[in-house]
């Protein structure tokens, strides 16, 4: 994808970033966000981004969708996590049969898309599918969703190998059970079945998707391991709210600059001028992920992009911290935007995807390889 139809995106995306900013607040207070927002995010082509140009789809890539979700990141990062996770639970569902790709998006691309990753539930086979019983907990945007994708059963010693079932909306019901300091606007609430019929076209074997094996489409971005790209799906809206309460730094920096007692220190000059070059140098590796995917190199470079994305993370919540410590009580201020920009990155970059422990060892795993035993030599 080159250059102009990137921009393209991103420029689509300026409205919903300009409108996902004077809701930010109510996104916040409230805990969910608003129709008028979800209906941005679908006409900007969120929805649509990774589903196959067959189906009216715009085949996006992951640079696109990354840079996209930054810009609004800045306004709001709930509106930017449910942005990335109504597109990329499209892109899983790519996996699954035509049969039921037709069901979904033959009458048009922009069916709003959620997941349960984590197996849960139970899943007894039935002669014409499956029956799913279960909550899944942490589902992003399941009040929008018109389907759920999710995961099953719960792991276990006999569970069954976990596969992935869609289910419409008709099929589950929605308990509130987010309720965080941060990211409040997601909506990661908890999706529950009773007795579900999931027809056996509805299932794809999750080891599949896992692995970044799609049998229907050749593009890179239908054939990435998740391992490779789950740390991306994070970190952008993450990268995103950084930028924008590095913004609201420099606004506080510079009323204090312009007093008529000038209030600025070298404290302020000092975390300024390193959380800018941080979020610099954050940029740089979460774009290197997202062009390692695109340029089909997700295989080669799949540890390396988790461990990038889960180091970013941990990098942009150092600096939150220390924008935070030392901007003093106006940074406080709870109508003002560098507390909540502060939780929601606190809150983002605790999901497992960006737990740099985890990224560390697989990390390892593949630096440190095992030595040859050495042959003993014999003399006679």
């Amino acid at each position: 994808m080159n250059d102009m139809l990137t921009n393209d995106m991103v420029s689509r995306t300026g409205h919903v970033a300009g409108l996902a900013g004077q809701y930010a607040g109510e996104v916040d207070r409230t805990g969910t966000l608003g129709k008028e927002v979800v209906q941005a995010l679908t006409a900007a082509g969120f929805p649509r981004h990774f589903v196959p140009a067959k189906w009216g789809g715009s085949d996006g890539t992951f640079t696109e969708m990354t840079r996209a979700a930054a810009l609004i990141g800045r306004s709001c990062a709930s509106t930017a996590w449910c942005a990335t996770m109504f597109a990329y639970s499209a892109r899983f569902s790519t996996h699954l049969p035509i049969e039921a790709q037709e069901e979904f998006w033959g009458n048009g691309p922009d069916t709003l898309w959620v997941t349960g990753l984590v197996p849960a539930g139970q899943a007894q086979a039935v002669e014409d599918g499956f029956v799913l019983n279960g909550r899944w907990s942490y589902v992003s945007g399941a009040q929008f969703a018109e389907w759920a994708l999710l995961a099953g059963p719960r792991q276990g010693p006999a569970a069954a190998p976990p596969r992935f079932f869609a289910v419409p909306r008709a099929d589950f019901t929605i308990e509130e059970t987010w309720n965080t300091v941060g990211m409040r606007g997601t909506g990661s609430h908890t999706v529950v079945l009773s007795d579900v019929t999931v027809p056996a076209h509805r299932t794809v074997a999750l080891a599949e998707v896992a692995a970044g094996a799609n049998s229907t489409y050749d593009r890179p971005q239908h054939n990435v391991p998740l391992k490779a790209v789950g740390g991306l799906t994070c970190v952008a809206p993450v990268l995103g709210a950084a930028g924008g309460m590095l913004a609201a730094y420099v606004d506080l920096v510079a009323g204090k600059r312009a007093a008529a007692v000038p209030g600025g220190t070298a404290v302020n000059d000092l975390a300024l001028a390193r959380a800018a070059v941080e979020l610099d140098s954050a940029t740089f590796l979460v774009e290197r992920v997202a062009a390692a995917l695109d340029a089909g190199e997700a295989r080669r470079h799949g540890v390396r992009n988790a461990r990038d994305a889960a180091y970013v993370g941990q990098l942009l919540l150092g600096s939150a911290q220390e924008l935070m410590r030392t901007a003093g009580t106006g940074g406080q201020d709870g109508a003002g935007p560098m507390q909540r920009h502060w939780r929601d990155i606190s809150v983002g970059v605790s999901h497992a995807a960006l737990r740099f422990e985890r990224a560390a060892t697989a990390f390892t795993d593949t630096a440190v390889k095992p030595r040859r035993p050495r042959t003993a030599v014999t003399t006679r």
